[in-house]
């Protein structure tokens, strides 16, 4: 919106606003990325995938959580491993069924994904884009600039939190999916924030400003 303010102007030979422009292309996003299963949408259980539309279900309270997010200005963004694909379990096809149900489901909720990134790997196919990688959210950069230090990773499994690690944003962990807080002992690595699900969690991320958790 700033910038189209400033188009009119930006085309005369002028050192300041030749600045001003360079700036406004600097400026990064806050983002949070979301697991899919067990944070957006119910959890199929340990080495079990969602692979259908009617097997997909979303959380309670999930799409008011993006809501809220898209609402604090965040760029919110899907990461997911879905290697189902690739072990023959269910097609691309029916996973981009899936995902244009959710996300239309989302948006007549008022909320909004401005992106989807999945891994249809294998583990033993051994790609860069797999979690606890940070392939995904790295492709995710590309397509936007954005601020890792106050975005967020929204997961429910200590992979995710790793991935967050990797990636350098702050991680947090919910209990809707495949991570219990009684197995904590046994956490390889310490999520930042636990939460009970993604609308408590997009309840905390609301309260917090710019540059606050630096």
């Amino acid at each position: 919106m700033i910038e189209a303010k400033l188009r009119s102007f930006v085309d005369q030979p002028s050192a300041g606003l030749l600045k001003i422009k360079k700036n406004l292309q600097e400026i990064k996003a806050r983002a949070i990325f979301l697991d899919r299963d067990g944070v957006i949408n119910k959890y199929p259980g340990d080495t079990k995938y969602v692979t259908s539309l009617k097997e997909f279900r979303f959380l309670p309270g999930a799409k008011k959580a993006i809501a809220l997010l898209a609402k604090s200005g965040f760029k919110i963004f899907v990461i997911s491993n879905q290697g189902g694909v690739n072990k023959g379990l269910f097609s691309a096809d029916a996973l981009a069924e899936i995902t244009r149900k959710m996300l239309s489901d989302i948006e007549e909720a008022g909320g909004k994904v401005d992106g989807v990134y999945y891994c249809i790997h294998r583990q033993d196919e051994n790609c860069s884009c797999r979690k606890p990688k940070a392939g995904l959210i790295h492709t995710a950069m590309t397509a936007s600039p954005l601020d890792m230090k106050d975005s967020f990773f929204v997961g429910d499994t200590i992979r995710d939190i790793a991935t967050a690690k990797s990636a350098g944003c702050k991680s947090i962990l919910v209990f809707s999916g495949k991570e219990k807080a009684a197995n904590s002992d046994k956490w390889e690595v310490r999520p930042d924030f636990t939460f009970d699900n993604l609308y408590k969690a997009a309840k905390f991320i609301h309260t917090f400003k710019e540059g606050q958790l630096k």
